[in-house]
């Protein structure tokens, strides 16, 4: 399963890489591009965490920002490597190794990372994202229900 977990950490990492690329070209000067009626291209560069926090801007920052999530994604490869984990919990964790991975090398060469992904809808708008926040997130999902639905069969 270890293997399978860095594949899914690399296939995040690439795709995250390659959109970024991609609308950098695309969003030169910066713009604006309605695809739907609830969802945007945009260009964000976000300075800190998940929705903008910590975004204050300090020049350590990014190097803090990139080191912790480096030492989390290495210690959830370490727990990855360590254990017998079936396909759910490999491929959660390739998938937040991926996103993070993505976002620091956002965060060393630009000293910020790149979201162009903005969804709205009934009055609600979230905060722009890029490929590598949407596999922490489903990941982290996949992980909590994979541990839900396990606890429930070995309860059973």
């Amino acid at each position: 399963m270890f293997r399978f977990g860095l594949v899914m950490a690399a296939v995040v990492l690439v795709a995250d890489q390659v959109s970024k690329l991609w609308i950098l070209d695309l969003m030169q000067p910066p713009r604006r591009i309605e695809v739907t009626g609830f969802f945007n291209l945009v260009l964000v560069w976000n300075p800190g965490v998940s929705f903008g926090l910590l975004g204050a801007g300090n020049p350590w920052q990014p190097w803090l920002l990139s080191a912790f999530a480096t030492i989390v994604a290495g210690g959830l490869l370490y727990w990855l490597h360590t254990g017998r984990h079936g396909r759910w919990t490999a491929l959660a964790i390739g998938l937040i190794v991926g996103g993070a991975i993505g976002n620091v090398i956002d965060r060393l060469r630009f000293g910020a990372v790149v979201d162009f992904l903005d969804v709205h809808a009934a009055g609600w708008h979230w905060p722009a994202f890029n490929v590598a926040d949407s596999a922490i997130v489903v990941g982290v999902g996949v992980l909590l229900l994979d541990a839900f639905l396990r606890r429930d069969r070995e309860s059973a």
